[in-house]
C-alpha cells in the first residue's frame, strides 16, 4: 500500500491548547484516518499544566517507546495525582505491561492491578483540572487502546468532551474499579459487567417492540466478533419482528443471516482492508430519536460478562 498520512483534526489544532479547544466542543475522531496525536497531547498538556490536579487512565496495550507513558512519569514526578490502571494480562503483552507498571511506580504513580477475576478493557481517561468557574473534568473516550502505534493500522473511534455527566460518571468509574465505593448508577455510561449485557438487551427488544407496534425500527452494530447466545438471540427475534438489522463483524460471527423465518431481516458484512476494523458503534433507531454509542466491549460472553468494559 503506498503510505497514507492520517489527516488533522480540525478541532483540535496544535496551536490551541487541547483543554481550550475540548471546552469550545466535544471532540470526535476516526483514526487512523485522523491523526491520533490529539490523544496525546490531550495526556502530555496535562502533565505540563500547573492546573491539572489528576490523571486516571487506563493502560490496556502501549506502544514500546510511549509517549504516554512517559508523560504519566512526568506528572507523577512534578507532584500531581497520578493513576494507572494496568492490565497485566493483556494477551502478548503480559511482559511489557509488567515492565511499564513497574516503571510507573517508580515515578510516583499509583497503579492498579485490575480486579480479581475480571479483565480491564475499558478505555478511558479522566483529567482533573482547576480553573476560574472551578474544577473541570476532561475525559477521552476510545473503542482503541493507548497505543500510538496500532493508532496507525486499527480503525477506531476516539471521543473527548468536559459534559459535566460524563466527567462524573469517569470520577465514578475510576473510584469503583480503584476499590474506593461500590458500583453505583451511572448518568450516561453502562459497564461492563454489571449492566451492560442488560442495557443492550433492553435498546434491542425495544427496537422489537417498536416493529410489533407497526413503527419502523432498525439496528446498525460494528462490532470485532458476535458470538454472545443472548445477544443473537434477541438479534433473532427483532428480526422476526421485522427490525432491519445491519450488522459489521470483522472476525467471529457466530449468527447467520439471511435465514427465511429467523433472520432474513439481518445483513452481515465484513470489512478486510488494509486497517484492522476495531471500532465498536452501535446505532439503535428509537422512532427517529436514534442513539448512538461507541464501547470498547464486542457481543461476546467473556466482554459481557468477564471484563471491565465501557459503553
Amino acid at each position: 500500500y503506498e503510505p497514507w498520512t492520517p489527516a488533522a483534526v480540525a478541532d483540535a489544532p496544535p496551536s490551541v491548547s487541547i483543554f481550550e479547544a475540548i471546552a469550545r466542543r466535544d471532540i470526535l475522531m476516526f483514526h487512523p484516518y485522523e491523526s491520533f496525536d490529539p490523544v496525546v497531547r490531550f495526556v502530555e498538556e496535562a502533565a505540563n499544566d500547573p492546573a491539572v490536579l489528576a490523571i486516571k487512565q487506563i493502560l490496556y496495550r502501549t506502544s514500546r517507546d510511549s509517549r504516554i507513558i512517559a508523560a504519566l512519569q512526568r506528572a507523577a514526578r512534578s507532584g500531581k495525582q497520578v493513576t494507572a490502571l494496568v492490565e497485566l494480562k493483556a494477551r502478548f503483552d503480559e511482559a511489557r505491561n509488567i515492565e511499564w507498571a513497574e516503571a510507573l511506580e517508580r515515578a510516583g504513580v499509583q497503579v492498579i492491578y485490575g480486579i480479581q477475576r475480571l479483565k480491564t478493557h475499558a478505555k478511558i481517561c479522566l483529567i482533573i483540572r482547576r480553573e476560574a468557574a472551578g474544577i473541570r473534568r476532561y475525559v477521552h473516550f476510545g473503542t482503541g487502546n493507548y497505543n500510538e502505534q496500532t493508532a496507525r493500522v486499527y480503525s477506531d473511534i476516539g471521543w473527548m468532551t468536559c459534559r459535566e455527566d460524563y466527567g462524573a460518571d469517569a470520577s465514578a468509574f475510576f473510584n469503583m474499579i480503584t476499590g474506593r465505593t461500590q458500583p453505583v448508577r451511572f448518568r450516561r455510561l453502562t459497564a461492563a459487567p454489571l449492566g451492560l449485557r442488560a442495557r443492550l438487551l433492553e435498546l434491542i427488544r425495544d427496537e422489537e417492540q417498536r416493529a410489533l407496534a407497526g413503527q419502523p425500527a432498525r439496528i446498525w452494530a460494528k462490532v470485532n466478533s458476535l458470538a454472545d447466545p443472548e445477544i443473537i438471540s434477541a438479534l433473532y427475534d427483532a428480526s422476526r419482528a421485522g427490525v432491519q438489522i445491519e450488522l459489521s463483524v470483522r472476525g467471529l460471527c457466530c449468527l447467520r443471516p439471511g435465514v427465511r423465518g429467523l433472520s432474513e431481516n439481518i445483513t452481515v458484512t465484513s470489512v478486510i482492508d488494509r486497517y484492522l476494523e476495531h471500532a465498536r458503534i452501535f446505532l439503535f433507531h428509537r422512532g427517529g430519536d436514534e442513539s448512538v454509542f461507541i464501547a470498547s466491549a464486542d457481543w461476546m460472553p467473556r466482554n459481557l460478562d468477564r471484563r471491565i468494559e465501557l459503553m
